[in-house]
């Protein structure tokens, strides 16, 4: 536990906040910078004696309970949250549910590429975000109630023929374990994977091999239904506030399958700009 950098950091954002960002109504007298420790204290549920401790590197290891309550009061945004849990000693624990909100961050990114395909999953395979390439590339299943794992192991939605499909239900497995660890309480994981078993003996049996699989770069071979085979590059980029995994899927450049992937995007954007034209 780093006792000086955790007690700088609670007053660096104590002082930082108004009373006003609390709800409280703003005081031109007020001579202490920020909120009052006391008022912290109130915010976290947890004495004043404790909390002055804490801001004085004097305090004990704080419990997550505590440490919660802190970046609340504090109004810490995820990534300072995890900071304080670091300071601390102790890993922050996930929410109790995968997020499956995208950031307009990320969305936009999907949009400023539009000779890769790409999808955002969450941490039980949902596809919550992808491009109209992505859609182009891997069918027109690919939709808001589209998970990539009831496509691999329970044939929910249409899914092209592919050179990695043995290795890509490892993975799937791999992270869905990750899932259950992280997320016991979300009702939405626990049908899944309920699902999963009761109708897939593959899953089971992969499931008990405990595979572990770290994201990367992958390459791959589909048949695409009008296109032909494509030999595809998937790289992952990961978005870890959210627990989410942005996929990239490129072809290396001027081979036969990066001119396929390039005539796909010129069709998708003749497509979309022909939409547009027929709003009134």
């Amino acid at each position: 536990m780093a006792r000086q950098e955790l007690a700088r950091f609670l007053r660096d954002r104590r002082e930082g906040l108004r009373p006003q960002d609390i709800g409280l109504p703003a005081d031109p007298h007020r001579r202490t910078p920020g909120l009052r420790r006391e008022e912290v204290a109130e915010l976290a549920h947890m004495s004043v004696d404790y909390y002055t401790r804490l801001e004085q590197a004097r305090g004990p290891r704080p419990s997550p309970r505590i440490l919660d309550g802190l970046a609340a009061a504090l109004l810490l945004a995820p990534a300072e949250r995890s900071h304080l849990f670091r300071l601390a000693g102790t890993s922050a624990p996930p929410g109790a549910r995968a997020v499956r909100r995208v950031r307009p961050h990320v969305a936009q990114m999907l949009r400023r590429l539009p000779d890769t395909a790409a999808i955002v999953t969450d941490a039980v395979y949902d596809v919550v975000a992808w491009n109209p390439l992505a859609q182009a590339l891997l069918g027109d299943g690919l939709g808001r109630d589209s998970n990539l794992a009831r496509r691999r192991f329970l044939g929910r939605g249409h899914a092209y023929e592919s050179s990695s499909a043995e290795e890509f239900g490892h993975i799937v497995v791999a992270r869905l374990r990750r899932a259950a660890d992280r997320y016991p309480r979300d009702p939405a994981l626990t049908a899944l994977l309920g699902e999963l078993r009761a109708g897939s003996e593959e899953f089971r049996q992969i499931w008990e091999e405990r595979p572990v699989h770290a994201p990367g770069h992958r390459t791959k071979t589909i048949d695409h239904p009008t296109a032909g085979p494509l030999r595809l590059n998937c790289d992952v980029l990961l978005v870890p506030e959210d627990d989410q995994e942005v996929v990239l899927i490129t072809a290396d450049p001027g081979s036969p399958s990066a001119r396929t992937i390039r005539g796909l995007a010129v069709a998708v954007a003749d497509r979309m700009s022909t939409m547009d034209a027929s709003v009134p």
